[in-house]
């Protein structure tokens, strides 16, 4: 479970989130809608640790991360897909999938049971496994990214605006492959964050809209 208690997030001086509070339960699957510059993206950055918290607190399964860097967030099953990507263009896609788990040190078979498990889940990176990351579209790399996350997110994966750019069958392939996630991975969390709620209406259970930093009344 992820857990939200009244997060608030300043970046150069500027309030960026005001008292934000959400939960994400076991095998939820929950978005976060608004426009640009709402909060999203700092929401998840905050959860993953890469901005300090100006107050509240965030947990995951009851464990408070106040005291957990970075580096170490992986760790406690929380897989990341950024708006940007963030692949390593020089690595194959494989070793870019397999890279955060190799980090946290996981036992070699563990690292290929989750390698298959990815593979059967995005059948298309088995196809791109040996092709360098940076000749990759963009959409395809959105969907390395994804495939990236679920390698370390046993707990939690959080989807920073999977959709953005993405050509329509791009985009229908990666919405098949978010729906495929909860037979694949019922007791996994996952927060995705987007624009329109358009995108995600038959794939969420609970939605969140965030305004200006702060969680907006439905």
């Amino acid at each position: 479970m992820l857990r939200l208690e009244g997060v608030s997030v300043d970046i150069a001086g500027a309030s960026v989130l005001r008292g934000v509070s959400l939960v994400v339960p076991p095998g939820g699957r929950v978005a976060l809608i608004g426009r640009n510059g709402a909060g999203k993206t700092t929401t998840l950055r905050a959860l993953m640790g890469l901005l300090p918290l100006k107050g509240g607190r965030i947990a995951v399964d009851g464990q408070d991360c106040a005291r957990v860097p970075a580096h170490k967030r992986t760790g406690l099953g929380i897989g990341y897909a950024p708006e940007e990507r963030r692949l390593f263009g020089s690595f194959t896609v494989q070793e870019n999938l397999l890279l955060p788990a190799e980090v946290l040190g996981l036992p070699k078979a563990e690292l290929q049971r989750r390698l298959e498990a990815v593979y059967d889940l995005l059948p298309e990176l088995r196809t791109f496994a040996p092709r360098k990351a940076a000749g990759l579209s963009g959409g395809q790399g959105k969907m390395v990214a994804l495939g990236r996350a679920l390698m370390v997110g046993s707990r939690a994966v959080l989807l920073d605006e999977p959709f953005q750019g993405l050509a329509p069958a791009l985009a229908l392939r990666y919405a098949e492959a978010l729906a495929r996630l909860r037979d694949a991975l019922p007791d996994v969390a996952i927060l995705i964050t987007e624009s329109s709620p358009e995108l995600l209406r038959q794939l969420v259970d609970t939605t969140f809209v965030i305004e200006r930093g702060e969680i907006a009344a439905l």
